[in-house]
This record gives C-alpha cells, sequence and structure tokens, in this order.
C-alpha cells in the first residue's frame, strides 16, 4: 500500500464529505477511494469511519489521522514546492512595494544589478509609506521597516537599522543638548513621524536596560522620513530617526547624535510575501537577492 496516497485519499475523503466526491476531486474511480480507506484501515488495525447510508463520522482515531494528515499533506506540498522552484527560471512582472526614503536610497542602486542576473523579470516598484495590504493591492512582496513583524504574511527579516535621536549642530548651539529623557521631554522642541504607532512617545533605554518611555513636545510631523530629516538639518527640532535615513548626516557631521548613554529599539529591514507554499521562483531569487546585498553590517551603520 501506498501510504502517503492513503493518506491524501482518507484526507480527501473527510475534506468532501464522502467517497464520490473525493474520486472526483482526485481523478480516480470511488472503488479506488473505497479500496485505500479499507487498506489504511487494515493497516493500521482501527476504524476510521463510521459509514451510513447518508453521512460519514469520524471515530476518534480518524479525527487524529484526519489532523495530523493534513498537516504532513502540507509539509509534503511545501517541499515539492520548494524542489519545483529552484527548478523554474524566474520570469514575468515582480510587483514590489517599499517605504518611499528606503526605497530610494538603499534599494534603487540594487535593481540594475538584479535585472542583469535575471533579465526575464520585469520589475514594477511601487514607493509608498503607508502599510498596503499584499494580497489585495496585488503585489508578489513588500519591503516593511518594522518593529513588530507581520502576523498575516511570512516575513524575511533582510537587515536592521539602529534608531538615533540626533539634532543638527545649529539647533544644539541655540537650544542645547538633551541632558536626560526627562530633560528631552520637558525643554526640546521634536520633530515626529507620524506614522509610528505613538509618534510621541519615544522609547529610550539606559546601559542598565532600563526602558522608559518619554513623551516628547511636537514642533512638526511628518508621515515621510526625509521631510522630518530635512528639518531637522535646519535646525528645527529633535529627531529620532533610523541609521539608514540619516548615517550619511551623522558620518558628516550635519546631525549630532543625542543622549548617548540611551539606545532606541532597533528597527528590522524585512521581506514579506503572503505564503511560503508555492514561493514563486521570481519572489524567492528576489528575496534571497536583497538578503545577500544587506547581509553583515548594513552600509547604513558603517562607520558610526
Amino acid at each position: 500500500m501506498d501510504r502517503l496516497r492513503a493518506f491524501e485519499v482518507f484526507v480527501a475523503v473527510v475534506g468532501k464529505g464522502g467517497f464520490a466526491k473525493a474520486a472526483d476531486a482526485l481523478n480516480t474511480s470511488p472503488a479506488n477511494v473505497t479500496r485505500y480507506v479499507a487498506e489504511l484501515e487494515a493497516h493500521l488495525g482501527t476504524r476510521l469511519l463510521n459509514r451510513t447510508s447518508r453521512r460519514l463520522s469520524l471515530t476518534e482515531a480518524g479525527q487524529t489521522l484526519f489532523d495530523r494528515g493534513r498537516l504532513i499533506l502540507d509539509e509534503v506540498a511545501e517541499l515539492e514546492a520548494l524542489a519545483g522552484a529552484a527548478a523554474v527560471k524566474p520570469r514575468g512582472r515582480l510587483r514590489i512595494n517599499a517605504p518611499v526614503s528606503f526605497g530610494i536610497r538603499h534599494m534603487a542602486p540594487l535593481w540594475p544589478r538584479f535585472m542583469a542576473l535575471h533579465p526575464d523579470v520585469w520589475l514594477d516598484i511601487a514607493l509608498i509609506d503607508r502599510v498596503v495590504d499584499i494580497v489585495e493591492e496585488g503585489y508578489d512582496m513588500a519591503i516593511r521597516i518594522s518593529r513588530a513583524g507581520s502576523q498575516s504574511h511570512v516575513a524575511r527579516r533582510l537587515a536592521v537599522s539602529r534608531n538615533l535621536v540626533c539634532a543638527s549642530p545649529s539647533y544644539i548651539a541655540r537650544y542645547g543638548q538633551p541632558e536626560s529623557p526627562e530633560d528631552l521631554a520637558a525643554n526640546h522642541r521634536c520633530i515626529l513621524y507620524s506614522h509610528a504607532v505613538a509618534p510621541d512617545e519615544w522609547s529610550l533605554t539606559d546601559e542598565a536596560g532600563r526602558e522608559q518611555l518619554v513623551r516628547v513636545q511636537e514642533v512638526m510631523s511628518s508621515n515621510n522620513g526625509d521631510t522630518a530629516r530635512m528639518a531637522a538639518l535646519d535646525g528645527i527640532g529633535i529627531i529620532r530617526q533610523p541609521t539608514f535615513l540619516v548615517g550619511d548626516d551623522l558620518r558628516a557631521g550635519r546631525l549630532v547624535p543625542l543622549l548617548p548613554g540611551y539606545r532606541s529599539p532597533d528597527i528590522d529591514i524585512l521581506a514579506l510575501y503572503p505564503s511560503r507554499r508555492h514561493l514563486s521562483a521570481k519572489v524567492r531569487v528576489m528575496v534571497d537577492f536583497l538578503a545577500e546585498a544587506f547581509q553583515g553590517t548594513p552600509p547604513w551603520d558603517r562607520g558610526l
């Protein structure tokens, strides 16, 4: 007896609610379906199904086998998909969503190299800062900057970016540097990123690992990190932004890191796609390409 086939037949009988419907789904005869189920019961030495003229019901053993059997078949299907994907040449349109600033600064320079490696893949890049619904809006994958990951999609971490509180020398000359989180909250002007979950609450952790949530005073807010960055460069206020955005300014001295005894939570650069099952070759090679491009110390953190 082909046990894997028998499991497949049994799961189909239960899932479809009958022998005839399972036979249609599996493109075989009802007699074959009946034979497989009977052989499986004989092999296991227990009844799996209670049959009447009108309906089927599962025994306790049948329920256990059905629940576990579905998982086993899903794993087998995933393995087959992965093996098959390895043999499929990436081709076709690949729709990617990415945040505006990160997409321009750190992804756009990579596209020529990717297209040279995979000339049959046509890139369709949409830079949008809001969180998109990948499935509803028709994207193959998305790049997300997040501390929370994703509950509804597969997420692969590509890189990490530090998150720094900083200001321009002109701001510091006018208002001074905050000496503590309390000083930051009480006496300083801050530029907020409005897409954050709580834009005016900044988490700061000291060297002993103690976290403080600081409610800062807003002088300006924006839904775009580069807009906040430009305002900070002009001395309008203090920002808390990822190093992928402000790394060059910090290295050049245009911005100065503040509160050196405190650290903000790092943020993840994630590749999101709907499912591991039946992952297309074009998505697979793109995720692998980006992971390789950002491996090790990412360019935005070098020298900081």
